[in-house]
């Protein structure tokens, strides 16, 4: 595992003017293809709102984050070309996906999420043992 000592501990949720950009391109994108095709033009809108839920407020890992990605892409592909499962159960099936995996983020010492303070407590021992300083 590669260990970057000058990382910076700052855990939490975080926001920079690339994600605000991403998320707004996703609304507008997202907004016109409804038009066209309702449950394409939500499969966008939830993929973006999940690339903020994972990257901004949960933190998670890209391991997990692609598991994800998997689970939806497989439905979505399905949805389209097969028309089954529909645009709905292809959305419940992966929020309970997000549900397994924000429990399991929650449940790693590494949680540098919101909420990161009551979760997990002893995020500054691990970091440290990760080589890294607090400041």
């Amino acid at each position: 595992m590669h260990r970057m000592g000058n990382a910076q501990f700052k855990p939490g949720f975080r926001i920079s003017i690339t994600d605000v950009l991403v998320l707004i391109a996703g609304a507008v994108g997202s907004s016109f293809v409804i038009i066209i095709d309702l449950g394409l033009g939500l499969a966008i809108a939830f993929t973006v709102g999940h690339f903020f839920l994972f990257c901004n407020v949960i933190r998670m890992p890209r391991h997990l984050e692609l598991i994800w990605a998997a689970v939806f892409i497989i439905l979505s592909v399905c949805t389209i070309e097969m028309h089954s499962p529909s645009w709905l159960t292809t959305f419940g099936i992966s929020i309970g996906a997000t549900l397994v995996l924000v429990i399991i983020q929650m449940r790693h010492p590494s949680y540098h999420g919101v909420g990161w303070v009551k979760v997990n407590p002893n995020l500054s021992q691990w970091w440290k043992t990760q080589g890294h300083d607090l400041q």
